[in-house]
């Protein structure tokens, strides 16, 4: 059985994108997501096998295990965007915020870890720019992709030499779950304008970083924390 490269959060921006990168070069994948009609297209035009799961369901990782066990990749390329005051952010919004984009990582690495460390595999994960710079309202998500670059340093320790793992951290990038704010032309505008380069991210652009770091190419990267973020992070 040939080994393929997972992508989680297929369906999204730098999911999809992602795909059709691997795709283009010939790579085997397998895409994961949670809404069945869109993952579905998308595997019929790259012609590829896909599951239909959501990360936040209780042993979710079953699922996937009964229909996929050898892989050479993972990219977790799952996210959201929680922003709320703190005096309105409750456990909750923590706990679900950890679930989607820490636990439920945790659970599919170690569910494939014999796999990865077999075909030398490498596991992508994603951060954000607002972990490097202080944004208001941003104390949930912040918080939480810290603790995805802690992940990914640690892993990164405890795997070598056999599985790589890096992270990339994007700034705002034109996607569904940006649609909030991007919808208001002004605000789009004005965040465009708040980065170097001058505009918002597209999924390409993280897809290309994850592209290169899960393939051969980037055989000596490990531990890494990647900005993907126009300049935003240290311009």
């Amino acid at each position: 059985m040939t080994a393929k490269y997972l992508i989680f959060g297929a369906t999204g921006a730098i999911g999809s994108n992602l795909a059709n990168q691997l795709y283009n070069t010939d790579q085997d994948i397998h895409l994961v997501a949670r809404n069945e009609e869109e993952v579905k297209s998308l595997s019929d035009k790259l012609k590829c096998s896909y599951s239909v799961v959501d990360v936040l369901e209780n042993n979710f990782i079953n699922k996937i295990k009964s229909e996929i066990s050898e892989i050479k990749g993972i990219a977790y390329c799952v996210g959201s965007i929680d922003l709320k005051p703190l005096k309105m952010v409750n456990e909750s919004d923590f706990q679900k915020c950890m679930k989607l984009n820490l636990y439920s990582a945790v659970e599919v690495i170690k569910a494939y870890q014999d796999s990865l460390k077999k075909n030398k595999g490498s596991i992508i994960l994603f951060s954000t720019v607002a972990v490097k710079r202080g944004f208001t309202n941003h104390s949930i998500i912040a918080s939480t992709k810290a603790a995805v670059e802690g992940l990914t340093i640690s892993l990164a320790a405890e795997f070598a030499p056999n599985i790589r793992v890096n992270c990339i951290a994007p700034s705002l990038t034109n996607s569904k779950i940006a649609q909030p704010l991007l919808k208001n032309t002004i605000m789009a505008e004005s965040i465009a304008k708040a980065h170097p380069m001058k505009r918002i991210g597209e999924g390409k652009d993280a897809a290309a970083m994850a592209r290169f770091l899960l393939t051969d190419e980037s055989s000596w990267i490990t531990g890494q924390i990647i900005g993907v973020d126009g300049g935003r992070s240290s311009i």
